[in-house]
């Protein structure tokens, strides 16, 4: 083995080391929910961002707040109403006065501008106010006035939204919900867990994180996983699934076809090869299997599919029908 062989294998050995510790450390706050903080973790160090979907209560802000506080980076919690416009949320020209009286415009940053954003039931803010985010999510910048403001450093969305209370919001457009890599669905705790909740949450005590390291090392965590190698013919295996979710395409679902309107854009493909290779470094692999893909399927792909009023009417969940790809396209691999 080279000497930049080993170089790689130390690195991926501290990279596993601290991904550990961050779920340890993140463990100490939330209770249970393995599953969403796994999801969450890993779409943070993939450089994507998270649209968490649950009732209230069961801890989603409590899980962004902690993992600003583990990684020592700056939060900003955003309560998304009817009436919030996008200058609230990205900042403003001000027109300021100097002590020798001359007068200009400086820009003063919304809260966007910091680390990690909690977007906080973000379906209740107008299509005009979420469209704000649009550019801050996909380009890590700020254009306001003609001027461009970069977003530096680490930046992460997590945003949250209740299916219950659907009444008077304003569901996410299809280019929004593309932003995001993962939506992950909080389930409600199980009885053990609500137990442990009320033991830290009703006594005199209760457990909080501490700083484990710099934003800056999410990044170069992040770019060491894209350095894992995929295999063609699984790059391609990941390209089969999103295909088997558009009806038009030969290779189609029976799901597919009877209930999908419009099947995944080409960032599903990106979002499942991006967390495929975390999972294969976790798992102590230099390489990203079929498995890897399939592990992530869910949460890369389930917000990307329009079902059809067929669909719809029937109460079939995009779950299904990614169950029903992953089950009849268990051997394709996509062939250009």
């Amino acid at each position: 083995m080279s000497s930049a062989d080993d170089e790689l294998k130390e690195q991926l050995d501290q990279f596993r080391a601290d991904y550990r510790a961050l779920q340890q450390e993140v463990g100490k706050v939330i209770v249970g929910q393995r599953e969403i903080v796994d999801g969450t973790l890993v779409a943070l160090v993939a450089g994507g961002h998270v649209l968490l979907e649950g009732v209230p209560g069961l801890g989603k802000t409590l899980l962004v707040r902690t993992l600003a506080d583990v990684l020592h980076a700056t939060f900003a919690r955003i309560q998304f109403t009817p009436d919030l416009m996008p200058a609230d949320l990205i900042g403003t020209n001000v027109l300021l006065e100097s002590a020798a009286g001359h007068r200009a415009f400086q820009f003063q940053p919304g809260p966007i501008f910091h680390n990690v954003v909690l977007a906080d039931e973000i379906n209740r803010a107008t299509p005009k106010t979420q469209s704000a985010l649009l550019e801050a999510m996909q380009e890590h910048s700020v254009t306001v006035a003609g001027t461009t403001h970069p977003l530096a450093g680490l930046f992460f969305v997590l945003a949250t939204q209740n299916p219950l209370e659907m009444e008077g919001t304003y569901p996410l457009p299809e280019a929004q919900l593309d932003r995001f890599l993962f939506k992950l669905l909080v389930p409600f705790p199980r009885p053990e867990d609500i137990e442990t909740i009320l033991d830290r949450t009703t006594e005199s005590s209760s457990p909080s994180a501490g700083a484990l390291f710099e934003t800056r090392r999410i990044l170069e965590m992040s770019q060491l996983a894209r350095r894992i190698p995929i295999a063609a013919e699984v790059r391609r295996y990941a390209i089969g699934l999103v295909m088997a979710t558009h009806p038009e395409f030969e290779t189609a679902a029976e799901l597919t076809r009877r209930y999908v309107r419009f099947g995944s854009s080409p960032r599903g493909a990106q979002a499942l090869i991006l967390a495929a290779k975390i999972l294969a470094v976790l798992d102590r692999r230099y390489h990203v299997a079929r498995d890897d893909i399939r592990a992530v399927a869910h949460a890369a792909l389930r917000h990307r599919l329009i079902l059809n009023f067929e669909g719809q009417a029937e109460g079939i969940r995009a779950d299904d029908v990614i169950d029903n790809v992953l089950a009849t396209t268990k051997d394709l691999v996509f062939v250009s």
